[in-house]
């Protein structure tokens, strides 16, 4: 067996595929499952994981008004924004971001709650900028993206 002639193949953005993944968030922990979802988006889950490219799925999480937090982490929880301006800086909770999700103003697909926690478990570059714009959260069970054939998946089986 010739060693010297096995090359090592690096994914680039042209031979990666992008699957559609279907997250139940029902009676979830929001940071557990944050951590797998940011996984996936990353592609850190696939064998031909890349850093500097964009080689994850894209994913619907359903069910997203049913995810838990443990503790009293609905209301002690603070999350602070700046928007610029002296004295511009704002403080919101968990449980304020929930009720901004069911605001019918907000683009379908995004949940400000998710989005938050997701963003700070990717990198702070180009890459997660674009990166976070492949996950789409909703509240209810039902998604407009059934045309992509998402494929169901446990999100207790993903390590």
């Amino acid at each position: 067996m010739d060693t010297l002639s096995y090359k090592t193949l690096t994914p680039n953005a042209q031979n990666v595929e992008h699957k559609w993944v279907v997250i139940d968030a029902t009676d979830q922990v929001l940071g557990r499952l944050c951590a797998t979802i940011a996984l996936i988006l990353r592609g850190k889950n696939k064998p031909s994981y890349s850093p500097n490219i964009e080689c994850g799925d894209n994913v619907i999480v359903i069910n997203a008004d049913k995810v838990k937090l443990t503790g009293n982490k609905w209301t002690d929880r603070e999350y602070l924004s700046y928007t610029g301006y002296p004295g511009g800086q704002r403080v919101s909770t968990p449980e304020i971001m929930m009720k901004k999700s069911f605001n019918k103003h907000i683009k379908p697909g995004y949940h400000p709650l998710f989005i938050k926690v997701v963003k700070g478990m990717l990198p702070k570059n180009r890459l997660g900028r674009r990166i976070i714009e492949n996950m789409h959260v909703y509240n209810g069970p039902n998604h407009p993206h059934e045309a992509q054939n998402p494929e169901v998946i446990d999100i207790n089986k993903i390590k």
